[in-house]
């Protein structure tokens, strides 16, 4: 069994450079389905769930290579259509591939898709959005099945600006004959990465990162090369580790305009913090204070994904804060373990309130992969030794995350007993 061995209380220092982004590397995997031979694909991250969608794709007949941070797709001589219960089940984000399938194929087969468990997830949006361009989608004994004679483009209005729909509505209306229009868009910077991809490979896809993205489908794709975004979210983390364990810390290759929330939050609590053209920086003297209130939002607002990191850096300072979280309903399970560590806080609903106090060392469990996270950089501030068991749910976002602690003086070492 590995676990997280760390000794808190040392600042953190350094320079260390950010890995791709989870969230753009898989829609993107994903989409070198849609054309037929070799696609390269830069700085996309070693991670147990990029790594689950290489293994979809060579169960579906393509040829997968991995050189470091490079990885190579040819899918020459794909032939399958349905993918395999025990890969889908690994993460969310292995329905992204029923977009692609559909399009290129006019079939895609697969079970329900898994992930972290952080409340209630429905792909409905998703099935409604194939329905919409033309495809039969059934339950078959426990199976998701999509057929299409011919998906058509036409307009769809999301009733919510979910990340996941968009893409796969980006990915379907690929194959789409006419125009499609997909209104109330999600605006993510992931997103803009994947429409950067799509058309290295010749599709005509416009306005990602607005709330309107128009793709007029139908073409004839060919292989692209393409460089993987920096992951925003490993960014924030790191940034939440400096803030509360105090320091100074230097994050290249990050976007800093894709942060604004969580760089202003920090800014509130008391860190110095700086953006620059694939640079992000901070400082922290002292101990972070409370911030008021935060409420989680669709991109531009607050990210979801960073609000447990930005709780465990607050946890361990002084004043109060309140969280209210509007995206998953179950995004505060790592609250328990905050509280092993003598964190002060009371959740009601969606709405955390969080008083500053001093955090001691203890055995804590890493129940998904931001919650993991957020507990490592709790422990990395608190006074003693922590265990942090079950690190495979951070293996899913960050390569070796103590490799990049330890990088900044952090005492944390993967153990395996």
């Amino acid at each position: 069994m590995e676990y997280f061995a760390v000794k808190g209380g040392r600042p953190l220092e350094g320079t260390i450079a950010v890995h791709g982004a989870k969230n753009s590397a898989l829609p993107i995997l994903a989409a070198t389905l849609l054309a037929q031979g070799e696609s390269v694909i830069h700085n996309c991250p070693d991670l147990t769930d990029t790594n689950a969608a290489l293994d979809i794709l060579s169960s579906l007949g393509c040829r997968v290579r991995r050189e470091g941070r490079t990885v190579t797709v040819d899918t020459t001589n794909r032939t399958g259509t349905a993918v395999p219960d025990a890969l889908m089940g690994q993460m969310r984000a292995s329905v992204l591939f029923l977009g692609s399938l559909l399009a290129q194929g006019g079939e895609a087969v697969a079970s329900w898709p898994g992930g972290c468990a952080l409340g209630t997830r429905p792909i409905d949006l998703h099935i409604r959005a194939f329905q919409a361009l033309g495809a039969e989608v059934r339950d078959q004994e426990g199976k998701l099945v999509c057929q299409t004679k011919g998906l058509r483009g036409r307009r769809l209005a999301l009733p919510f600006p979910s990340v996941g729909t968009t893409e796969n509505a980006m990915l379907a209306a690929c194959g789409a004959g006419g125009v499609t229009v997909i209104d109330n868009a999600a605006r993510e910077p992931e997103i803009q990465d994947l429409q950067g991809f799509l058309q290295g490979l010749g599709a005509d896809v416009q306005g990602a990162g607005t709330s309107q993205i128009v793709i007029r489908g139908g073409k004839t794709l060919h292989p692209g090369e393409y460089t993987v975004m920096a992951d925003r979210i490993v960014t924030a983390t790191y940034l939440c580790a400096v803030a509360a364990a105090g320091g100074e810390g230097e994050f290249l290759g990050a976007d800093g305009s894709n942060l604004l929330p969580v760089m202003e939050a920090l800014h509130r609590a008391g860190c110095r913090v700086e953006r620059e053209p694939d640079r992000v920086w901070i400082r922290q003297r002292g101990i972070v204070a409370g911030i008021g209130s935060v409420t989680t939002d669709p991109y531009p607002g607050f990210p979801t994904d960073a609000q447990p990191l930005l709780a465990a850096a607050l946890a361990g300072g002084r004043g109060e804060t309140r969280i209210v979280e509007t995206i998953f309903d179950q995004r505060f399970r790592y609250v328990e373990g905050l509280r092993t560590m003598g964190a002060r806080i009371r959740v009601e609903g969606t709405t955390a309130w969080i008083t500053g106090s001093k955090l001691r060392g203890a055995d804590l469990e890493a129940t998904d992969l931001r919650g993991g996270a957020a507990l490592t950089i709790a422990a990395l501030s608190a006074e003693g030794e922590s265990v942090i068991r079950s690190p495979s749910h951070i293996d899913r976002g960050y390569e070796r995350l103590e490799d990049a602690f330890q990088a900044l003086g952090g005492r944390i070492r993967r153990m395996n007993r």
